[in-house]
């Protein structure tokens, strides 16, 4: 409605696409986790969504850091977070990262390669490894294991350099790979880290860290989570001493942003010029795949629009719904593979200044977008909903805004 309103006023960009992030859904899935997993600290993927206020909220909820990076980790400090709530979980580091966690104070880092054991040796002798084994993969959306992760075989070799290095080594870690849709997937995971346990007994060490990665989905956490405790009790059945870790990033963001796009220009095939095999009615939007919807190209995603206002109008009538027609729907720019639909149905009567929204997009959008050919990337609109949560969510941060120093 604001932009209509500035539109009419012949603002500049009035129609601009937005987020709206729903805070009170972050911290309803931190109270789903607590719930579910109880004995898994939760460190958040920062990859996935590195959004400030998601991560001043889950900073105030007390969840560690997954890291990628100097950036990522010197972004978690700034909210005054101890480096012992960090993990810098990427196997292959520049050299120069692992200076600068070591600088930070940030000892607990992945290793999957002997290459990465020497550099760690000369930059940061004082780290606390935890070494990467290879996983089966296979029933994820985004595989992982054909770039990381050290094949069982090869792990007595691993922590035989390590020890000759005078490297700690404390633990494993694994990954199912990005938006596991097989809950199984944890229990081979999780045998293949006790096998790992047991050859870093044999090499002299003590672990005492299992990190059991990423790879939690919304819509099966429950099952997940199920199966992934009875796999822990299982193959971990005294558990003392040995903190359980994991990776969730999706999990945690995917939900809790909407993204509410306009129609910048539209065509339809009234004069013949569409071919008969083409949608009716192609739409052209205002975010496209270089933008919010790079999760197309990157995570695979499908996304399905829905209708916002038609005619300018917010009452959207049932019948129009009805009357739907095959359309596709189009990103911004002037490269033809920015089509964020290929085939939806959605009514043929929108008009340019319509809005459409998209849900289900807080995991891999914002953080990968672009300003290619001159578009910016969609701002955030924050809100802690309505309903159950809000009222904690407004305290944790009040309560977190003045301890820390965020600017």
């Amino acid at each position: 409605m604001r932009a209509y309103r500035l539109a009419a006023a012949n603002v500049p960009d009035a129609e601009k696409a937005f987020f709206v992030a729903d805070l009170s859904v972050v911290y309803a899935q931190h109270e789903r986790w607590k719930r579910c997993l109880p004995q898994v600290e939760p460190f958040y993927a920062v990859k996935c969504n590195p959004d400030p206020y998601v991560l001043r909220l889950l900073a105030a909820l007390g969840t560690g850091f997954d890291c990628a990076s100097n950036g990522e980790i010197n972004e978690v400090l700034k909210l005054g977070i101890d480096p012992s709530r960090i993990i810098f979980a990427n196997p292959c580091k520049a050299a120069s990262f692992v200076r600068g966690a070591a600088k930070a104070g940030v000892d607990l880092m992945t290793f999957d390669n002997a290459d990465e054991l020497h550099k760690v040796a000369r930059a940061h002798p004082g780290a606390r490894l935890v070494v990467r084994i290879l996983t089966d993969d296979s029933k994820s959306v985004c595989r992982l294991g054909i770039k990381f992760g050290a094949p069982l075989a090869s792990v007595p070799g691993l922590l035989a350099t390590a020890r000759a290095l005078g490297l700690d080594v404390v633990g494993v870690s694994f990954h199912v790979g990005s938006g596991c849709y097989d809950a199984h997937a944890f229990v081979d995971a999780v045998a293949r880290a006790r096998a790992a346990f047991d050859m870093g007994r044999e090499a002299g060490y003590v672990f005492s860290v299992l990190d059991v990665g990423g790879g939690f989905e919304d819509g099966n956490f429950e099952e997940t989570a199920g199966v992934l405790g009875g796999a822990l009790d299982l193959y971990f059945p005294e558990r003392e001493g040995v903190r359980v870790i994991a990776e969730p990033g999706r999990f945690y963001v995917a939900r809790a942003f909407s993204l509410a796009v306009n129609i910048i220009a539209r065509r339809a095939g009234d004069g013949g010029e569409m071919d008969a095999d083409q949608p009716a009615v192609m739409y052209y939007i205002n975010d496209g795949v270089y933008g919010a919807f790079n999760c197309i190209l990157f995570d695979h995603q499908r996304v399905q629009p829905y209708v916002l206002s038609l005619g300018g109008s917010f009452h959207v009538p049932e019948a129009a719904m009805e009357r739907a027609e095959r359309c596709s729907v189009w990103g911004p720019t002037c490269d033809s593979i920015d089509c964020v639909c290929a085939e939806v149905r959605l009514p043929g009567a929108l008009q340019v200044g319509d809005w459409l929204g998209f849900e289900g997009m807080g995991a891999y959008t914002i953080c990968a977008a672009s300003g290619f050919n001159g578009f910016e990337v969609s701002a955030v609109v924050y809100t802690c909903g309505g309903g159950p949560g809000a009222a904690e969510v407004r305290a944790v941060l009040a309560g977190f805004a003045a301890r820390v120093d965020c600017r």
